[in-house]
C-alpha cells in the first residue's frame, strides 16, 4: 500500500489529504455483474409484475426491499440503522468515527408503473463502493455510509422528498398528519403501521457540519448524455419546483338535455387551462421553464353527465427561480380569468415545492476531475428533476453524478440504462469517495 499526498484540484493546494492506491489488488474494480443482479433482485418486489415496477415507500414491497439491503449489508458485518421517518442509514467504520461521515446513496421507492433504474442505481453502486472497500480491507480515515431516503417519489402523498425533509428540518408532525394517502390514511398513520415512530421525528435532525459530503449517483431521466454519446453527467444545479393541485367546479348536468349555451362545465375549462399552462411554458423567457399536468380526476366521470368537478395538479420546475414564480403568477392570474369567462370556481393550492439548488462547486470539481482522470466522455449539466441530495445542500457539500438514461425513458417501463454505464458511474463514485472519505 502506498500513501499519496493529494493536490485538489480546485485550490491547486496540498490538503491535509492522503489517498490510499492499492497495487496489484483486482477486487478494488467494480463488479458490473454484481450490481446488476442487485437491481434485479430488487426489481422482482414489485406490486406490478409485467407493467412496470411499482414500489411504495412503507409498503410490503418496501419492506421486502429494505430486508434484502440489510441482509447485503450483514454479510460485511456493516449496522443499520432506521430513523423514526424510515431513512436508512449503513455505516462502514472509519478510523474515526468521530469525525462525519461521507453519505452516498438515493431511494428505493418508485412511481406507479416506473422503471427499475430510478434510485435504485445509486443505491446499488453505494453499496457496490462499500463491498470494494470491504473487501480490501480498506478502513477510511472517517466513516462512510450508504443512505437510503424514504418516499423520494412522493407516490403516496403527492409530495416528494419526505425522508430528506425531515432530515434538514423541514418536516414535522403536523405536516405529516395533513398528508393524505388515496386511502385516506394519513402520512403519519402509514409510517406508524409500518413500524416506525413519527412522533419521535425530531430524531432524524442532521444538523450543519454532522456529515462530511453528500454524493448522488442516479439515472439521467432525460436524454442528453444518451443522444450526445456520454457516459457521465456532472451536476451542477438541480431544478426547483412548486406544485399545485387546481379544483374546477361547475354545475352537473344532462349532458343531452343541457344546452350548450347553459352550461358551466368544469371539464372545457379545465381543458382550455391545461392548454395555457402548456402554452405559456414554451413562450416563457426562461427556456428552462418546464410545466406539467401529470394527474387528473374528474367527478362524476359518467359518459352522459356534465361533471360536477375537476381536479388536477400542475407541475412547474425550472433551475432559475424567476422561473417559477413567473410560471406559478401565471397560473394564479389566469385561474381568476377563466373562472369569470366560464361561469366556474377555480381553487388553487400550493402542496409542495422545492428551491433551485446549486450543487457544491468543490464536490463537483472533485467528480468532473476523477472523470477526466478516467477519460470518460462527460458534460457538466443540469437537473430537471428533484432529488434528495439537492436537500441536503443546507447541512452540507453535495454533488451528483448522472448516467444515461437510455432514450431519455424514466418513471415508466422502459425505463433502461446500459450495464457499462451503471458500472462506469459506479467508478466515478468510489474514486470520488475514496478521495474524500480519507479528509481530515
Amino acid at each position: 500500500m502506498v500513501w499519496k499526498k493529494y493536490c485538489h484540484p480546485i485550490s491547486g493546494l496540498y490538503d491535509a489529504v492522503y489517498i490510499k492506491i492499492i497495487k496489484g489488488r483486482k477486487n478494488m474494480e467494480i463488479q458490473e455483474n454484481r450490481i446488476i443482479t442487485r437491481i434485479e433482485t430488487l426489481a422482482a418486489f414489485n406490486m406490478t409484475p409485467g407493467n412496470g415496477i411499482t414500489r411504495f415507500s412503507y409498503s410490503d414491497q418496501d419492506r421486502l426491499a429494505r430486508n434484502y439491503i440489510e441482509q447485503q449489508c450483514s454479510l460485511m458485518g456493516i449496522s443499520v440503522q432506521t430513523d423514526p421517518l424510515g431513512n436508512i442509514r449503513a455505516r462502514y467504520n472509519g478510523q474515526d468515527n468521530s469525525l462525519p461521515p461521507v453519505w452516498i446513496g438515493s431511494h428505493i421507492d418508485s412511481v406507479r408503473n416506473g422503471g427499475k433504474y430510478d434510485g435504485v442505481v445509486g443505491v446499488i453502486s453505494a453499496l457496490e463502493v462499500l463491498n470494494v472497500l470491504y473487501e480490501n480491507q480498506i478502513t477510511p480515515l472517517r466513516p462512510v455510509e450508504l443512505v437510503i431516503f424514504a418516499e423520494e417519489e412522493g407516490s403516496n402523498f403527492g409530495t416528494t422528498m419526505i425522508g430528506s425533509k425531515a432530515i434538514v428540518g423541514k418536516c414535522d408532525e403536523e405536516y405529516l398528519k395533513q398528508l393524505t394517502a388515496e386511502t385516506g390514511h394519513t402520512a403519519y398513520e402509514m409510517i406508524q403501521s409500518f413500524g416506525l415512530a413519527p412522533e419521535h421525528l425530531e430524531q432524524c435532525r442532521i444538523k450543519k457540519g454532522q456529515i462530511h459530503a453528500m454524493i448522488e449517483m442516479h439515472v439521467e431521466q432525460g436524454a442528453v448524455l444518451d443522444r450526445k454519446g456520454l457516459t457521465i453527467g456532472v451536476v451542477q444545479a438541480v431544478a426547483g419546483m412548486r406544485t399545485y393541485r387546481i379544483e374546477i367546479t361547475g354545475e352537473s348536468n344532462h349532458a343531452g338535455a343541457t344546452p350548450m349555451n347553459m352550461r358551466h362545465d368544469p371539464m372545457t375549462a379545465a381543458a382550455e387551462l391545461i392548454c395555457d399552462v402548456e402554452k405559456y411554458a414554451q413562450a416563457e423567457v426562461y427556456e428552462t421553464t418546464v410545466a406539467t399536468v401529470g394527474e387528473i380526476a374528474c367527478i362524476p366521470n359518467a359518459s352522459n353527465v356534465i361533471p360536477q368537478k375537476i381536479q388536477f395538479s400542475v407541475d412547474i420546475r425550472d433551475v432559475q427561480e424567476d422561473g417559477i414564480e413567473s410560471m406559478a403568477d401565471y397560473l394564479r392570474c389566469r385561474c381568476t380569468q377563466l373562472a369569470c369567462e366560464r361561469g366556474v370556481s377555480i381553487t388553487i393550492h400550493e402542496i409542495g415545492s422545492s428551491k433551485c439548488i446549486h450543487l457544491s462547486p468543490r464536490i463537483t470539481g472533485l467528480i468532473e476531475d476523477v472523470t477526466r482522470q478516467k477519460k470518460l466522455p462527460y458534460q457538466c449539466m443540469n437537473s430537471g428533476a428533484v432529488h434528495d441530495s439537492a436537500m441536503l445542500t443546507e447541512i452540507t457539500d453535495v454533488g451528483m453524478i448522472f448516467v444515461p438514461s437510455v432514450n431519455g425513458k424514466s418513471h415508466n417501463p422502459q425505463e433502461y440504462t446500459e450495464s457499462t454505464d451503471i458500472k462506469h458511474g459506479a467508478e466515478v463514485l468510489l474514486e470520488t469517495v475514496c478521495r474524500l472519505m480519507m479528509e481530515k
